[in-house]
């Protein structure tokens, strides 16, 4: 048996571009793709939702040691899932997880890429020795998704310094009054490396999501909180994470993108708060998050959070509210 085709979707048509296209080839990394897969035909798909929890350059990922090799041990230690199977890799930038799914044994393997990179695997991939393969009618059955269960985790930090440095800042600039876009600033959520030792109350488990029985709205949420001080401190941001795990593998496997965990080039989002909490040990912040999809611009992420405290030197609560671009 031969080694089996890779064959590459990308995007044309540059006089009928929008603004989603631009958004694309500005990152000239970031493929999301809607494949339509009417009667697709041939055995199972296995589906890599790889853009699901994807944000970062091509070169990014490939030095992004935590993921790129979870999905390499995933594939390489469980070539069940993939040897004669049909693979959809969706965003597959490099490619990078289209050969490895190759490696394993794969029958044939569709990579999706909406930006320019298309270009730079087709060439990777004939580098490699791997055929650009023709146009497959394949049937979706029992197909399996890659990874198939998130979780989203929120805890609260101090951060003092980097809040009066990039916040408190447009208070004033150079003796002039620019609080307006300070409070542009607190809208939008910083995506950061956090270090573990500002991290002042536990970690909530806020939603686990079965990636592959996900449908349309799905993404739109509200759920509580409670955070637990574990030592006499300020808080001045929550922090958002998530944790991916590929449960139909033989054995569990899956990697975090928290603060206490080896970095990822997602890092950590950060949302910064307009109070200051000061805040004692075993006192908790009590809230509720709501996440949704911006109706004008599905790319953007509309956030909500309620929260308060009623603490011994602090009482506060508020709704803030943010927007991830």
């Amino acid at each position: 048996m031969g080694e089996p085709d890779i064959l590459f979707f990308g995007c044309d048509g540059e006089d009928d571009k929008t603004s989603a296209d631009y958004y694309f080839n500005s990152y000239s990394h970031f493929g999301i793709h809607e494949v339509s897969v009417q009667q697709l035909g041939h055995l199972n798909l296995v589906s890599f939702l790889s853009t699901y929890l994807w944000n970062g350059s091509a070169s990014e990922m490939l030095k992004d040691v935590v993921r790129t090799k979870t999905y390499q041990n995933v594939i390489y230690r469980n070539k069940f899932l993939f040897q004669n199977k049909v693979v959809l890799d969706v965003g597959a930038g490099t490619g990078i997880l289209s050969l490895f799914c190759a490696k394993a044994g794969a029958a044939h393997v569709y990579a999706v890429e909406c930006s320019h990179m298309a270009d730079m695997a087709k060439q990777i991939v004939e580098t490699n020795g791997l055929p650009d393969g023709e146009v497959f009618k394949i049937v979706v059955d029992d197909g399996v998704v890659l990874p198939d269960e998130a979780s989203l985790y929120l805890t609260a930090i101090e951060d003092a310094e980097y809040k009066d440095d990039k916040i408190e800042f447009w208070n004033n600039v150079y003796g002039f009054d620019m609080s307006c876009i300070k409070k542009q600033a607190m809208m939008e959520p910083l995506v950061d490396t956090v270090d573990q030792k500002q991290i002042v109350t536990n970690c909530h488990l806020l939603k686990t999501m079965d990636i592959s029985k996900m449908v349309l709205g799905d993404a739109s949420f509200t759920a509580p909180f409670k955070l637990i001080a574990e030592r006499d401190d300020y808080i001045h941001a929550f922090v958002a994470y998530f944790d991916v795990s590929f449960t139909k593998c033989h054995k569990l496997m899956g990697f975090s993108t928290g603060p206490r965990s080896r970095a990822t080039h997602w890092k950590q989002t950060v949302l910064y708060l307009e109070d200051v909490l000061t805040i004692c040990e075993g006192e908790t912040i009590i809230g509720s998050m709501t996440v949704a999809p911006n109706k004008k611009n599905p790319r953007d992420i509309d956030i909500m959070v309620k929260y308060s405290l009623s603490g011994r030197r602090c009482v506060v609560s508020r709704v803030q509210f943010y927007k991830m671009r």
